[in-house]
């Protein structure tokens, strides 16, 4: 099943039902009126909206509509909890190795994360927009998990059962804000402005036998200004699976429906297949020639996120987005 939730000039957007195919919608408020609706009784609105999916498909409904992703918000526009994992360990090994930093032997036993701004969700298409271009504007490719309610102290083996829906994500980083944050040792803030969602989230079904349970056996393509960054594959290196996320995020709190937590920048050791954002493209320069030649985005730059079937049709859609200065309202 696929799902999107559409523009109608509120807060919380009006939650659809995509086809497989990503060419048709319908509108499902009978139903639930927004994702957080759903997922706040998945037991029960779940199969209700499977129905209506499996009719769409099935070309049975007549009141359908053209889905155009330029039309839809992130899937939770204002989320309860956004929890990002840092899964790859590679790609913090790298960054480390470029400053010349060693890696503490506990960041490949328990898991780094940090909550995000759940009220920054932006949609597929939406601009970014960023004051400054000294910030460093980087995009950050990721796969991220939707979760129900999730108890209190749930291991890692019985969290793979509240994952509900996948999406695609851009985290967004201000990198040369960064430093400066970290060094106060109390995490990020002003260097995480927005997360970007694919047009839709999926079901785990949806994905076939590239979905284990606990990971997305499939390449992460990020394309910057027509050039393909990198295509690492998101089942390969992904050190801590989305079990073993959730139950670190729920070790001593439950967690809301809703919750979103990311697999961090998805890489490969060694990126043989580039890489899911520019701060990995520069630190490898670093460590081949000394110095990086790659520039942050900069006001106009356009990156794209796919994730593509073995068949070749692009699963959540794409994340395509524009560069934009922002201008400071009074």
């Amino acid at each position: 099943m696929k799902l999107a939730t559409l523009k109608n000039n509120t807060r919380d957007g009006k939650l659809i039902v995509v086809n497989k195919e990503l060419t048709k919608a319908i509108n499902v408020s009978d139903i639930a009126k927004t994702m957080q609706e759903a997922l706040d009784n998945w037991a029960e609105i779940s199969p209700k909206l499977e129905v209506i999916y499996n009719l769409l498909q099935r070309g049975e409904l007549t009141d359908t509509v053209d889905f155009q992703p330029k039309n839809v918000m992130a899937i939770i526009p204002r989320a309860y909890h956004w929890a990002d994992g840092s899964a790859y360990v590679t790609h913090v090994e790298l960054v480390r190795k470029a400053r010349n930093a060693e890696l503490p032997e506990s960041f490949w036993t328990d898991p780094l994360m940090y909550m995000g701004a759940s009220d920054a969700f932006i949609g597929a298409t939406d601009d970014i927009e960023i004051e400054k271009e000294e910030w460093g504007i980087d995009f950050e490719s990721e796969v991220a998990v939707i979760t129900d309610d999730v108890p209190a102290g749930t291991d890692r083996y019985q969290a793979k059962k509240h994952i509900k829906l996948i999406v695609l994500v851009n985290d967004v980083s201000l990198r040369n804000l960064i430093p400066a944050e970290l060094s106060k040792q109390f995490g990020f803030y002003q260097s995480k402005p927005w997360t970007s969602f694919s047009p839709v989230a999926v079901t785990p079904d949806e994905l076939g036998s590239s979905w284990d349970g606990e990971k997305v056996h499939l390449p992460l393509i990020s394309t910057l200004n027509n050039k393909e960054i990198g295509s690492p594959n998101a089942g390969i290196d992904m050190v801590f699976d989305f079990g073993q996320l959730i139950a670190h995020a729920a070790k001593t709190r439950s967690l809301m429906a809703g919750t979103v937590i990311g697999s961090g920048t998805v890489a490969n050791e060694g990126s043989p297949d580039g890489s899911s954002c520019l701060a990995e493209v520069r630190c490898l320069e670093i460590i081949h020639v000394g110095k990086p030649s790659t520039p942050f985005m900069t006001f106009g730059d356009r990156i794209e996120i796919e994730m593509k079937d073995e068949q070749g049709n692009s699963i959540f859609g794409k994340i395509d987005q524009v560069v934009k200065k922002y201008e400071p309202k009074n």
